[in-house]
C-alpha cells in the first residue's frame, strides 16, 4: 500500500520527544514534572519537522500519564503538584485542547493510550492527539527538606477526564498486612515460582537474571537520558554487595526498577489528513501495525503463579494483528521492571534471553530508569526513531501494569498501513473464564509452600512471606512469619522452600506460618 491509497483518517505517529536531568548534571534545573513533560512535548513538536506552533494549535486531545505521587489515594506530593496535569502541560506549549485525559495507574498506560487514541482518530473523533508523561521523583526526594525547596503546586481550569486510580486487583489491604507492601515482593513471588518450575538452584537462577539484564546496562550506558548509565556484568548484577543490597529474594537492588528519576516523554499522533495539512514530511510518519490490551487474572487467582499467559497472549495478538511473527521484529522493548516480566514474554514467544536483537531500546527500568507509569512512553519514542532509521522494519513495545496484570503491546513501522482493529475484547472474555483456585483469607492447619520471598529493609530486618496450599482441601492462602520467628525465615532461605510443609494459623492480624518441626 502507498500513502496515496491510505484512508485520510489513518492514524500516524509524527513526533516524539524526551527530556531528563540528573541531580549531578552541570545544568541541573530542578524542573517539575510539568516542566519535564513540556520540554519533551516541545521536542516532539519540533520532531515533526513542521511548524511547531501550527501543530500545537491543532491539538484537540491531550492525555497525561499519572505520576507516582498521584497513583495511590491519600499520598502527598512532597513539593506539590498540578491539579490538572494534562492542561498544565498543554498551556506551556500554547495548546487549547477540547479534551484532556488523566489515565489510570499502570505501566501499560503509554501504549494503551497510543492504541486508544489511534482508534479514536481512525473513527474520526479526533484529528491531533498529544500524549505525555513525566516524573520528577529524584528532585522531589532531594529537595523535600531543603530550605529553598520549590513549590510545584499549580491550579489550572478546564475540563479533565480523570479516569481514577484503577487499582482493582493490584493492591489490597490483605496483601499489605502480610508484607506485600511494594512491587518487588509481589514480583519476587512470581520469580521464585518460576525458578522452582525450572528446577534451578538459587545460584543458577540469580546468574540467569544477571545474564538477562547485563546487555540492558550496555544500552543504558549509551542513552543520554538514562538515570544509571553504567555497564555491569552478570555477576555484578546477581551478587549481593554493599551497593547491591537484597531487596526481596531473589532480587538485589540492581535487578529492580529504578524509580529515582527525572524524566519525561511525549508522543504526537494525528490523522494522515492532518499530517498532510500541517506539512509533516512523509519520512516522519510511523504507523501502528499491531496492538493488543489484555488483563491477567489477579495474582492469587492464577492457577500458575510462575507466569502470566494473558501478557503473552497480548504480545502474540499484537503480532498477529500486524501479520508478522517474532522472528520478523527488528527491535524489542520488553517491560523490564523485574526480570520475570521479561522472561515471561521471552518464554511465551520463544525468544532467547540473549537474543542478538536485544530486548530493550532504552536500557530498561533498572538502568534507564523506571519513570513511574510512563516508562514505555520513552520506549515508544526510541522505537519510533529507530523505525525511521530502518524503513520497513518492525519494532515491538510491550508495556506492563501491576504484577504482570495489565499488558499492552504495540508493533511499529514506517511501512504504510491503514488502521487495523484487534480482538482484545474477545480474548479477554476467554481469559475471564479461566478457572481460578480457591483462595481463603483465614488459613489454619498443615500446608505446603507454593511460592515465597523474604523481604529486606535497609536496616537488615527480614520478613518471610509465603503463598501456600492447605493440605485439607487445597485452598490457597497468604501468610507471613510471626515477629521474631527466625526459624520460619530460615525455612525460606535454605535449600528449596517450594514444596516444603509448613503449619499456618490465623489471627486477627492475619495468617502466620511456621515450620512443622517447631510445632512438634
Amino acid at each position: 500500500m502507498t500513502t496515496r491509497e491510505l484512508d485520510p483518517r489513518t492514524p500516524v505517529l509524527v513526533g516524539v520527544g524526551q527530556a531528563s536531568e540528573r541531580l549531578d548534571d552541570p545544568g541541573y534545573r530542578r524542573r517539575s514534572a510539568v516542566e519535564l513533560a513540556a520540554a519533551a512535548v516541545t521536542e516532539a513538536l519540533t520532531d515533526t519537522a513542521s511548524d511547531p506552533v501550527a501543530v500545537a494549535a491543532a491539538v484537540d486531545t491531550v492525555a497525561g500519564v499519572r505520576q507516582i505521587e498521584n497513583s495511590i489515594p491519600g499520598v502527598r506530593a512532597p513539593l506539590g503538584r498540578s491539579d490538572n496535569y494534562p492542561r498544565s502541560v498543554a498551556s506551556r506549549i500554547g495548546a487549547s485542547p477540547a479534551r484532556a485525559i488523566l489515565e489510570v495507574v499502570g505501566g501499560q498506560s503509554p501504549q494503551h493510550l497510543v492504541t486508544e487514541l489511534a482508534a479514536t482518530i481512525a473513527a474520526g473523533r479526533s484529528e491531533v492527539a498529544l500524549l505525555f508523561g513525566s516524573e520528577a521523583i529524584s528532585t522531589a526526594r532531594h529537595l523535600r527538606t531543603a530550605a529553598d525547596r520549590p513549590d510545584f503546586t499549580e491550579h489550572v481550569d478546564g475540563d479533565l477526564e480523570d479516569r481514577g486510580f484503577g487499582l482493582r486487583g493490584i493492591l489490597s489491604r490483605h496483601q499489605t498486612d502480610h508484607g506485600l507492601v511494594g512491587m518487588p515482593s509481589r514480583f519476587a513471588l512470581v520469580e521464585t515460582a518460576r525458578r522452582a518450575r525450572l528446577g534451578q538452584t538459587r545460584e543458577e537462577y540469580a546468574l540467569g537474571m544477571g545474564r538477562l539484564f547485563a546487555p540492558f546496562t550496555e544500552v543504558a550506558a549509551a542513552n543520554p537520558h538514562a538515570a544509571a548509565p553504567t555497564v555491569r556484568t552478570a555477576e555484578e548484577l546477581a551478587t549481593p554487595s554493599a551497593a547491591n543490597r537484597p531487596i526481596a529474594d531473589p532480587y538485589t537492588r540492581y535487578l529492580v526498577a529504578r524509580d529515582q528519576v527525572n524524566q519525561g516523554a511525549a508522543v504526537l499522533l494525528m490523522s494522515v489528513a492532518s499530517a498532510r495539512r500541517l506539512g509533516v514530511p512523509r519520512e516522519r510518519w510511523v504507523f501502528l501495525h499491531g496492538h493488543a490490551d489484555l488483563r491477567e487474572r489477579d495474582l492469587f487467582e492464577r492457577v500458575d503463579l510462575s507466569a502470566s499467559p494473558a501478557s503473552v497472549l497480548a504480545a502474540q495478538h499484537a503480532l498477529d494483528v500486524a501479520g508478522i511473527g517474532p522472528d520478523q521484529v527488528t527491535t524489542f522493548d520488553l517491560y523490564s521492571c523485574f526480570p520475570v516480566a521479561v522472561s515471561n514474554i521471552c518464554d511465551g514467544l520463544g525468544i532467547g534471553p540473549t537474543d542478538p536483537r536485544g530486548l530493550t531500546v532504552t536500557g530498561g527500568l533498572p538502568f534507564f530508569g523506571g519513570a513511574g507509569n510512563n516508562y514505555s512512553m520513552h520506549a515508544i519514542a526510541e522505537t519510533v526513531q529507530r523505525m525511521r532509521a530502518l524503513p520497513g522494519a518492525f519494532g515491538f513495545v510491550g508495556a506492563n501494569g501491576g504484577t504482570m496484570t495489565k499488558y499492552s503491546a504495540g508493533i511499529y513501522s514506517t511501512a504504510p498501513v491503514e488502521w487495523r482493529p484487534d480482538r482484545s475484547a474477545e480474548i479477554q472474555a476467554e481469559i475471564d473464564a479461566w478457572p481460578a483456585p480457591e483462595h481463603v483469607v483465614h488459613a489454619d492447619g498443615r500446608a505446603t509452600i507454593e511460592t515465597c520471598t523474604v523481604t529486606h529493609t535497609r536496616e537488615g530486618a527480614r520478613t518471610g512471606i509465603v503463598v501456600g496450599r492447605l493440605d485439607d482441601g487445597g485452598a490457597r492462602f497468604l501468610a507471613r512469619n510471626a515477629d521474631g520467628d527466625d526459624t520460619a525465615i530460615d525455612l525460606l532461605t535454605v535449600g528449596e522452600p517450594v514444596g516444603k510443609p509448613v503449619h499456618v494459623r490465623s489471627y486477627d492480624c492475619g495468617n502466620r506460618f511456621s515450620s512443622l518441626r517447631k510445632q512438634l
